[in-house]
């Protein structure tokens, strides 16, 4: 899960942060430049590659598209995610920026004053479609500057035979979490209760699992606050899990995804997962009874972990705002967007997208919580070196205390 960059002196370099996927191959397709031609208005569209798929169906939207708006053309270009920040960057420095983009963090990008409100190029009726937690999330200084495009959330897998065997049910809360792991890693045979991977693939995801379900938070688009008493809650209920023997051996270096795959091998009692997770157990071991649960907190009130990526608008020819604002509203509508959200295996960002999956009783546990989902502070300058410091040091609460890691954390982010 990786993303995005910054231009100008703020969005030349590339900045290191996070995305959905960071997966596929690039390729291009469309016309031959980005100008008008034959009076027709041409839209470049720079986006990444989620999977095998995406060429073939943004293609497809756009040939939807164009059939309903002859007067437009649309250009499509496909870049590897590896690649996508050096295009976009090359691209705005010769004055050639695509009208429409699809990336991750765009803070540097309205910096430089580079890019549309959001609510100039839709209309009213789908900016109000947007889940309100995403579409804040879109927002530098109390205005929305991209569009949420797609989302990913965090839930509680658990493996119900085990649970069953251990005479606990799913928990709520973290007395009952605990309560239940300990129990399950009691069965013996190799089981441990709950999956904790403070390893350097995803610490700061497991991190705010903990740390924002016991009130704390990484800060804000101003400023990285990790040693705090709030965020002391979370990292010291991390430790007692630890110490109970709740958890898996040796946590503080254990990455998260060969850890689910022990999960879907049915060794593991509960860990967090995500709607990916769901393929991946169908795949590799189709039989295992297991629930999705939302992620106990402190007190059992409701959070997620949420990401998303966004499409932005490049004020390049003032001209092209209109075609832009149909172009959005065309793919935002529920027949055209949620199944390219499908295919691509996430979750829409849209209030009807979310009511038109509701049905869909594997993706169902995550679209409950994605109207609580809280975000990572992407738009803030020092969240790469905090991602940074988390990965690299948030596995030492396995053998130093609590206290101690958030200080080396905060003073990690604090040096840049």
């Amino acid at each position: 899960m990786k993303k995005s960059l910054r231009f100008g002196a703020a969005a030349v370099a590339a900045v290191a942060t996070l995305s959905l996927a960071s997966c596929g191959f690039g390729g291009s397709t469309g016309g031959d430049g980005g100008g008008d031609a034959g009076g027709a208005t041409t839209l470049d569209l720079l986006v990444p590659s989620y999977s095998d798929a995406t060429k073939g169906l943004w293609e497809d939207v756009i040939k939807g598209f164009e059939k309903e708006n002859p007067d437009i053309k649309v250009k499509l270009e496909v870049q590897s995610w590896d690649n996508l920040e050096k295009v976009v960057s090359t691209k705005i420095q010769a004055n050639d920026a695509p009208d429409i983009y699809n990336g991750g963090p765009f803070a540097g990008f309205v910096g430089d004053d580079l890019l549309y409100p959001a609510k100039d190029v839709v209309s009213a009726d789908t900016y109000s479609d947007f889940q309100d937690a995403f579409l804040k999330n879109a927002e530098v200084d109390g205005t929305a500057y991209a569009l949420p495009l797609i989302a990913s959330a965090r839930a509680l897998f658990v493996n119900n035979a085990l649970l069953k065997q251990a005479g606990v049910e799913a928990p709520t809360n973290w007395d009952e979490l605990l309560d239940a792991a300990t129990k399950v890693s009691a069965l013996g045979g190799g089981v441990s209760g709950y999956g904790m991977p403070l390893g350097s693939e995803e610490a700061q995801a497991e991190a705010a699992v903990w740390l924002w379900g016991g009130g704390g938070s990484f800060g804000d688009a101003k400023d990285i606050t990790i040693d705090t008493p709030e965020n002391l809650v979370g990292a010291e209920q991390i430790k007692k899990m630890i110490d109970a023997g709740a958890t898996q051996a040796d946590p503080g270096s254990t990455q998260r995804s060969p850890l689910m795959d022990i999960f879907i091998q049915g060794k593991i009692g509960m860990q967090v997962g995500l709607p990916p997770t769901v393929g991946q157990i169908e795949e590799g071991n189709p039989d295992l009874d297991y629930s999705i649960v939302p992620i106990p907190t402190k007190d059992g009130s409701p959070f997620t972990l949420g990401v998303m990526d966004q499409l932005m608008a490049f004020q390049n020819d003032g001209d092209k705002k209109e075609a832009i604002t149909k172009f959005f509203d065309y793919y935002y509508s529920a027949d055209v967007y949620v199944p390219w959200v499908q295919a691509e295996g996430f979750l829409p960002v849209t209030k009807s997208g979310a009511e038109k999956l509701n049905g869909d009783e594997k993706l169902k546990p995550f679209l409950d919580v994605l109207p609580d989902a809280q975000f990572y502070p992407s738009t803030n300058p020092k969240w790469s070196a905090t991602d940074g410091a988390f990965k690299s040091l948030f596995g030492q609460l396995q053998s130093q205390s609590a206290a101690d890691v958030l200080k080396q954390i905060q003073a990690q982010v604090d040096a840049g």
